[in-house]
């Protein structure tokens, strides 16, 4: 018994070390924050806090992208930032542009397993570069556990929700992106950094 205890403690380890390393990129990568580091603890995500944001400090005049979801869901990206750790973190908003409260589709998690068993997400999100001939996927910790906002059921008539998804970079020379989202349109992102 002492063995298997010792290995899940190992496991957890792995965890937080990746998860700490992806949280200082993310933190390395914000772009012109104002000090207010929430960004971290969203990186890291080791369970409940998936939910909240990544480095969201200041959104741009015009969004680089807004896919439109179903029953009025609209998905504002504000920033695709590269770091130099190897990763995209793409940050926007999620807001239900109609009256009424909608769900958000179980669609968006993906279908992955391993994604899915951690909770409704933004984990069926991919880019896609066209020119590269390349999908990427959201990334996941060991534990399986989706880089990306967590947590999602409903969002009321108007609600606006801050959301954040990290990807693998593409290749340093490729920019413009497709970013794709399982029941939304596709739209093409300008990757910066």
């Amino acid at each position: 018994m002492s063995i298997r205890f010792t290995a899940k403690v190992g496991r957890g380890m792995v965890a937080l070390t990746v998860a700490a390393g992806l949280a200082l990129g993310v933190a390395g990568c914000g772009g012109g924050g104002d000090g207010d580091d929430k960004s971290s603890p969203s990186a890291s995500a080791p369970k409940d806090s998936g939910s909240q944001p990544s480095a969201q400090e200041g959104q741009a005049d015009a969004p680089l992208a807004e896919l439109k979801g179903t029953d009025g869901l609209l998905l504002r990206v504000t920033s695709a930032q590269r770091d130099a750790g190897g990763f995209v973190t793409v940050s926007g908003s999620l807001k239900n542009d109609g009256a009424e409260s909608v769900a958000i589709p179980a669609q968006t998690s993906g279908d992955e397993t391993e994604v899915i068993k951690h909770g409704q997400s933004l984990g069926g999100a991919t880019l896609v570069d066209s020119k590269g001939k390349k999908r990427y996927y959201v990334l996941r910790d060991t534990d399986g556990r989706p880089l990306t906002t967590t947590g999602l059921t409903t969002l009321e008539g108007g609600q606006e929700l801050p959301v954040f998804m990290q990807f693998p970079a593409p290749p340093a020379g490729t920019a413009d992106v497709a970013l794709q989202l399982p029941t939304f349109s596709s739209g093409t992102i300008k990757i910066s950094g």
